[in-house]
Parts: C-alpha cells; structure tokens; sequence
C-alpha cells in the first residue's frame, strides 16, 4: 500500500473516532493533525514532541475533549476512546499508551 492509502484509511477511522464521542455524550475538537518537519524538529528540541512525527505523514491527531462543556485536559478522559481507537484499525495506536493521552496515531504505517 501506498502511504496515500494509509492516509485514507486513517481519515475515516478518524470520522468514526469522532462520532463515537459524540454518541458517547462528549463533543471534541480537532487539535494538531498536520506538522510540518521543520516544526516537529522544533519540538523535538523542546521535548514536547518527536523529530520523526507521524504528524508530519498526516498520520496522526489530537483531539481536544469535552463533557457537558468542560474541557477534560487529563489523557485519561480519552482512555475509552483511545482503546476503541486502537480496536477500530491493527495499526492504530493511542497515545495514552505513551503518555500522550489526546493524541491518536496510525503507528505501523511508519515503515513506508
């Protein structure tokens, strides 16, 4: 497959993602989905992120997540919506498994 395909398959798992929250009785909002090198070198620099994203591969998001309009900053808010994340596709990964709790990632498809 061609990292176009992964591409596609992870924007759809991402609408699916995003209506299970809202059938769940949370709302969300998008937060990073795309990152520039230049800019994941930044981070990197800064030890808030990685030189080698999948964010930079359109292969990654983070959510920001709400209940009753409240904005739930711990990464264990998302952990129901990370595990049916990582259930939903074999290469999608959560990342609350790496201490970024918001953050959701189609992880194998690193190798292309």
């Amino acid at each position: 497959m061609k990292l176009t395909d992964y591409q596609a398959i992870f924007a759809s798992n991402v609408a699916l993602l995003i209506q299970h929250i809202e059938d769940m009785g949370y709302r969300c909002t998008l937060g990073e989905a795309w990152r520039t090198k230049e800019m994941a070198e930044i981070y990197a620099k800064k030890g808030i992120g990685i030189k080698d994203s999948l964010h930079i591969k359109r292969l990654a998001i983070d959510i920001n997540l709400f209940k009753d309009g409240v904005f739930l900053e711990d990464g264990e808010a998302h952990k129901q919506f990370g595990e049916w994340w990582e259930k939903l596709h074999p290469f999608n990964r959560w990342g609350g498994r790496f201490s970024d709790g918001n953050h959701y990632e189609m992880r194998e498809a690193i190798q292309i």
